[in-house]
């Protein structure tokens, strides 16, 4: 039997600040309750799920300012990186999300949180590659990664 709740914050997969969702009730008492994302769905909590949702949409329609900024100097940028490679060209490590978030940060200063980045795997091969990056509110910037092997710099430069 379903537990219902009133979303007091946002929730990844689960729903946003002002929602009522029904969730297993261990979820409800194990992680919603005790971490103060949740409130039982009670007749008080109905009226503050109204003041609620204007908050959400005020913080959302900021939040989607932001992210627009950000996408548009993400937009048509291109990073290089270095990697070292065996004798066949094969690489000896990978391109990571963390990598990726670290060079939008050394190279351009902006800031992208680790969950934005869309990756579905490592990148192991040498070459172009075009990274895809999805902002809150439904966002979307992609970007130009360049994996060049270590000696092949100087010969691009």
């Amino acid at each position: 039997m379903a537990t219902k709740l009133l979303l007091v914050k946002d929730v990844e997969k689960l729903g946003r600040s002002g929602d009522i969702v029904g969730v297993k009730p261990g979820y409800a008492r194990n992680f919603l309750l005790p971490a103060g994302f949740a409130v039982v769905a009670d007749k008080n909590a109905i009226r503050m799920q109204e003041r609620l949702q204007e908050e959400r949409k005020a913080r959302a329609a900021e939040e989607r300012k932001e992210a627009e900024a950000i996408a548009a100097k993400l937009e048509g940028i291109e990073i290089e990186t270095i990697a070292k490679v065996d004798p066949e060209g094969h690489m000896y490590g990978s391109v990571t999300v963390l990598d990726i978030v670290s060079l939008l940060k050394d190279k351009t200063n902006l800031e992208v949180e680790k969950t934005a980045v869309i990756l579905k795997h490592p990148i192991k091969k040498v070459g172009e590659h075009t990274i895809d990056v999805r902002f809150k509110e439904d966002v979307s910037a992609s970007f130009k990664l360049t994996v060049l092997a270590e000696g092949q710099e100087e010969a691009t430069a």
